[in-house]
């Protein structure tokens, strides 16, 4: 469902490309559906649900106010919103600061994955670091959209991917304590180096002075691992390396990576490579 004024778009600073995607870029790539720039001149209301799309909308100047759900959000300058479109949602332009807005509504790939990380983390507006970025990639859709250009498929997809690379890392630099960062930061780089030994929650908290449940909950947070996770994945992938490089048994790569059990080092690389240790080195070597 869709309200609004189609007379709204006529004014000279707007502009909307409506795109259909290719077969392949269906099946293969993120496409647009839709994208645009608009100086609004009234606070006239979009409102929508149930529709199959992805929008990723920010505001250049002026303000405007968005719901979703039973949440309601402000917009303000150098403000995004991410939102999937089949969620009822209404957004709107204020009345006494109309906002000039860039938007892309895709879909395709993996959106809704990314869309399920995005709002697993955070809210749905959000204030990227690099808004200009933002902005130069919604423009260059728009641009390459309309030319029409040969490689504009692909283009696009690229640029959708830069924008959520861009949401999804929104303040990475500033959302966690600087000095919390370089203290998980050791221990991220203790684990590359010591991942052979017998690493423990234990051990680790007491080499770095922090809490095993503060250790685990802001590990975590930043990493999007658990410490468990980052030290399996450094075991096998150097027990990968074995494999490949080395004429090592099976059992000699398992105790060099760290693991005492050779079932166990079996099982945690299926786990990984959905390939039996023996089938990843033939596959490599053959």
């Amino acid at each position: 469902m869709e309200k609004h004024d189609p007379s709204n778009y006529k004014n000279k600073l707007s502009k909307r490309i409506i795109s259909t995607p290719s077969p392949s870029a269906k099946n293969a790539f993120f496409y647009i559906q839709e994208a645009g720039c608009e100086k609004k001149e009234d606070s006239a209301t979009t409102q929508r649900q149930n529709l199959e799309s992805f929008l990723i909308l920010a505001v250049i100047s002026g303000r405007g106010e968005l719901t979703v759900g039973h949440e309601n959000y402000t917009l303000t300058q150098g403000e995004c919103l991410f939102i999937d479109c089949r969620l009822s949602h209404h957004y709107k332009s204020s009345d006494s600061d109309p906002w000039e807005i860039l938007w892309v509504h895709f879909n395709g790939s993996t959106s809704q994955q990314y869309y399920d990380y995005f709002v697993s983390n955070q809210k749905n507006v959000f204030r990227p670091h690099f808004f200009d970025k933002v902005v130069s990639a919604i423009t260059e859709i728009i641009d390459i959209n309309e030319k029409k250009a040969p490689d504009a498929e692909i283009m696009t997809s690229k640029l959708i991917v830069d924008l959520l690379t861009l949401a999804l890392t929104v303040n990475g630099e500033q959302q966690f304590d600087s000095a919390l960062k370089q203290k998980l930061a050791a221990v991220h780089d203790y684990i590359d180096d010591h991942f052979a030994e017998d690493l423990s929650l234990e051990k680790l908290s007491s080499e770095f002075y922090i809490s095993k449940y503060y250790l685990t909950r802001e590990y975590k947070r930043i990493y999007g691992k658990t410490i468990f996770q980052h030290i399996i994945n450094a075991r096998i992938n150097y027990g990968k390396k074995l494999l490949r490089f080395s004429d090592k048994s099976v059992e000699e790569v398992a105790h060099l990576c760290g693991f005492n059990d050779q079932s166990y080092f079996a099982r945690q690389f299926k786990k990984a490579e959905n390939l039996t240790c023996f089938a990843y080195r033939k596959m490599w070597r053959d």
